[in-house]
């Protein structure tokens, strides 16, 4: 419980911090929420997508899950978009995946997950569909690279098929890839700025 009770103090002394700098900082947080964008990310702690991005809160709403996995048939995917589209008119949408994702080394490898294989398959589906991509790939680090890569621009094109866009043109979608190893991110598909 060591370790819980750090969060709750960390939690406090960054709140303090917060006001110190503004005194109404919370006050005028609670009142409106106004993103421009929705990032769709991986759930992997390294990449916190406001921290890589350097935005304030209120700034991006975010939807993350196992290797950003981009599925029209995932009702809670769907709903956040729905709700970033129609209420919050955000204005870009991002799907980010990043190199060095155990989700898609795990998707890739022969191994069982157990219930996580489900989700998984998604990503193996992609695989299939781009098999020709690896020709030439000599690593399994060049690629796992590449999987993440098509993972995002399949995530980036399933999302510009949504009815939910087809309907909404003016919303630019967003692939990029962070590279855990510099920091930075990289765009792969979709909106150029």
């Amino acid at each position: 419980m060591e370790i819980i009770s750090k969060i709750f103090l960390e939690n406090k002394a960054w709140a303090a911090d917060k006001s110190n700098m503004d005194k109404e900082y919370f006050y005028k947080l609670s009142l409106i929420q106004e993103p421009d964008f929705l990032w769709i990310g991986c759930s992997d702690s390294r990449v916190p997508a406001n921290e890589i991005t350097n935005t304030e809160p209120g700034e991006m709403f975010v939807h993350r899950n196992i290797a950003n996995v981009v599925d029209l048939n995932d009702i809670n995917l769907m709903s956040v978009m729905q709700y970033a589209v129609e209420y919050l008119k955000i204005k870009h949408i991002i799907v980010c995946g990043h190199y060095g994702c155990g989700g898609i080394k795990a998707a890739m490898s022969k191994d069982s997950f157990g219930k996580m294989d489900i989700w998984l398959s998604k990503i193996k589906e992609v695989y299939s569909q781009n098999v020709s991509s690896f020709d030439g790939l000599e690593t399994e680090e060049a690629r796992l690279k590449k999987m993440v890569e098509l993972n995002v621009i399949a995530g980036v094109k399933k999302i510009q098929s949504s009815e939910l866009i087809q309907s909404n043109p003016e919303i630019v979608v967003h692939g990029w890839v962070y590279d855990l190893l510099d920091g930075i991110l990289h765009r792969i598909a979709g909106g150029t700025t």
